[in-house]
């Protein structure tokens, strides 16, 4: 029974591993040019925040999966939301620091912030615990989506001829 509880923990620092591989570079170079407001994390909180966050999600996804006795049809819903979601929180990374699209690394964080509260909003009337797993999340992501939307504001990007 351990295995289920590991994996589904484990599963999203797998799209961490790869976002801190696309960043490595990209914190130290491009992302220093940027203007950036002055109530922006300190670059060193992003991968302990992350760690916590994803291990909570982790985990309140195996609460749910135990709840509803594994990948049963009740569990479409919640658990395709929190694929969806997590599918979205991957993809912010290669989006942001990878191609450097600050319009569409705020656009898709908006629908992912949307995504989780769906997620949740789904989750709560079966494990209230793993709902609550997910509310730090959120809150990351509402301050996430402000610091996205300041620097798109704040740092036009270049039309390509």
């Amino acid at each position: 029974m351990w295995l289920p509880m590991i994996g589904l923990t484990a599963l999203p620092h797998l799209g961490g591993l790869y976002g801190g591989y696309i960043t490595r570079n990209q914190v130290k170079t491009w992302y220093p040019t940027l203007q950036k407001p002055s109530w922006r994390p300190p670059n060193v909180a992003f991968p302990v925040v992350w760690t916590c966050l994803y291990t909570g999600m982790g985990y309140g996804s195996y609460l749910v999966w135990k709840e509803l006795g594994g990948f049963t049809d009740d569990a479409v819903v919640p658990l395709g939301l929190y694929g969806v979601q997590l599918a979205l929180n991957w993809a912010w990374t290669p989006i942001f620091f990878g191609a450097h699209k600050l319009k569409l690394a705020f656009m898709e964080i908006v629908l992912l912030t949307g995504t989780v509260g769906a997620t949740m909003w789904s989750w709560y009337p079966i494990s209230r615990p793993a709902t609550l797993l997910l509310a730090p999340y959120l809150a990351w992501l509402c301050l996430a989506t402000s610091l996205s939307y300041r620097i798109w504001r704040d740092n036009p990007e270049k039309k390509e001829e």
